[in-house]
């Protein structure tokens, strides 16, 4: 019996050292970091101009208000004309196109018909600033003020800062005598804010009807994040958006008798609905590391303390530690699930006065692999009322939108021009969790990335669509020099 035991505890001595053998060989396995010392391109010439013609088009206000707001201004004539002035080569030399009555779509033609075009993308339109908060903007909003090393201003975040270095990059190379042998093509939209649909859509539609296919198309969507904005991690890090989250929103209906408050029912239409968002608050989306969010969070695992990168790199060990550590950070929980977010909960008109109707909006952001339907069986499930009527409110949602290859030619040039400017930034892809224009610029490239070179500190992320919207200038000069990278790298060899 003793020597049974005595084999039986070094076969499980033995089994425990493979395992922590295997747990190390996995950690050891994740890439190095970059050099943290590397050098980075130099500013580019000529930034202080830059700035200036940055900071005149965030004068002009091109808002984008709910669909017939009468707050509504066309101002887009207006800036078409400060870009031409602004950028006179690239518009005696490119074809400009007027698509959707304010959208812009350029085309610089490369010597090589035989290679696809590469579509780089933005918009021209800006978010409204809340009305009551003007004051408490350290420059007005729509100053395009330039003072402590920043142009100041709607639009210098999201995303006239894209639209106008990508201009300042072609202009340079075209001042250098630049040939491409791929076409580029340059969109802009003008109502990304309200869903693109008169303006990317447009764009795309007339793309189709040419029956382009895009090497590659780079949008907004991610950033360069900062130490500090991902918890735990201790390198900036550079995520380059493969797909984009789908979105749907439901409403949710009880009814009950109505009467006095006096003599209530077990159970009241606010109670009922009530309870229905509590069960979908606590029966989540399942998570999942597959696809790009957990991609991207592996990617990013060199970076963090050993016992996240231990765990990371061996999900198939940690998984329910490691998943319960994700869910439980609002960042980490939103790339890893479909999240629920109650929004709005309505019911009853007094105190004492039963409502014979309560209601509750609920928005879903659906993670790629979750379909609508997937989630409408989820959330029926999860409420497992009857009494409790599901629908589409104001529209039915749409699919996350495909994952790009993060080995593709495209994910690659992006990459390299984002260490001309960040050498010391960890390169990952990611997953867009908001929706930008690229949903319809997937419809014309298999390989839609998302991606804006802008350096962003935890203290930053509430300034996009926020008070005191800014950029450095000289993060403006690093997305300069990134535009030009790639656009030679992409279209010129």
């Amino acid at each position: 019996m003793m020597r049974w035991l005595l084999k039986a505890g070094v076969g499980l001595l033995a089994i425990l050292l493979m395992l922590i053998v295997v747990v190390l060989v996995n950690t050891l396995r994740l890439p190095d970091l970059p050099n943290a010392g590397a050098k980075q391109s130099p500013p580019p010439a000529g930034l202080d101009a830059a700035a200036k013609r940055l900071s005149a088009a965030v004068q002009i206000k091109t808002v984008s208000y709910a669909p017939g707001s009468p707050s509504a201004e066309n101002n887009f004539p207006a800036l078409h004309t400060l870009l031409e002035t602004s950028f006179p080569l690239v518009h005696a030399n490119l074809k400009r196109e007027v698509v959707g009555g304010s959208s812009l779509l350029y085309t610089w033609l490369g010597s090589d018909p035989s290679l696809p075009p590469v579509l780089l993308t933005a918009h021209l339109d800006v978010v409204p600033v809340e009305p009551g908060t003007e004051g408490k903007w350290t420059q007005p909003p729509f100053s395009g003020a330039i003072a402590d090393g920043f142009v100041w201003g709607r639009g210098t975040m999201d995303m006239k800062h894209m639209v106008m270095a990508t201009l300042e990059g072609v202009e340079r190379q075209l001042a250098e005598g630049a040939k491409p042998k791929r076409t580029v093509l340059l969109a802009f939209g003008h109502d990304e804010e309200i869903g693109g649909a008169n303006g990317a859509k447009a764009i795309v539609a007339l793309l189709e009807q040419r029956k382009v296919r895009a090497e590659f198309s780079l949008d907004e969507g991610s950033a360069l994040l900062l130490e500090g904005v991902i918890p735990g991690v201790t390198r900036s890090i550079a995520q380059i958006g493969l797909s984009e989250k789908g979105g749907m929103t439901l409403l949710l209906r009880a009814k009950a008798k109505g009467g006095h408050s006096s003599m209530p029912p077990a159970q009241t239409a606010v109670g009922k609905i009530g309870r229905a968002v509590s069960r979908l608050e606590a029966n989540q989306m399942p998570a999942s590391l597959d696809g790009p969010g957990g991609e991207g969070l592996r990617a990013i695992a060199p970076t963090l303390s050993f016992g996240p990168r231990v765990a990371l790199a061996n999900a198939w060990l940690f998984g329910p530690i490691l998943m319960r550590q994700l869910s439980a950070s609002s960042v980490t929980n939103a790339v890893i699930r479909t999240t629920t977010a109650p929004t709005i909960i309505e019911g009853g008109v007094k105190e004492n006065v039963l409502p014979s109707e309560a209601t509750a909006v609920v928005n879903f952001r659906l993670a790629p692999g979750d379909t609508v339907a997937q989630v409408k069986a989820h959330v029926a499930q999860a409420i497992n009322d009857p009494d409790v009527t599901i629908s589409d409110y104001r529209g039915a949602g749409v699919e996350a939108t495909p994952v790009a290859d993060a080995n593709g030619p495209g994910y690659k040039l992006i990459a390299d021009a984002i260490r001309t400017i960040a050498p010391e930034a960890v390169i990952a892809p990611g997953l867009v969790v908001t929706g930008t224009d690229s949903r319809h610029y997937s419809r014309v490239s298999a390989a839609a990335y998302r991606f804006a070179p802008m350096r962003l500190a935890a203290t930053d992320i509430g300034r996009i669509h926020g008070t005191d919207e800014r950029i450095s200038i000289a993060n403006y000069g690093e997305l300069i020099s990134f535009y030009v990278a790639l656009v030679r790298s992409a279209a010129m060899q």
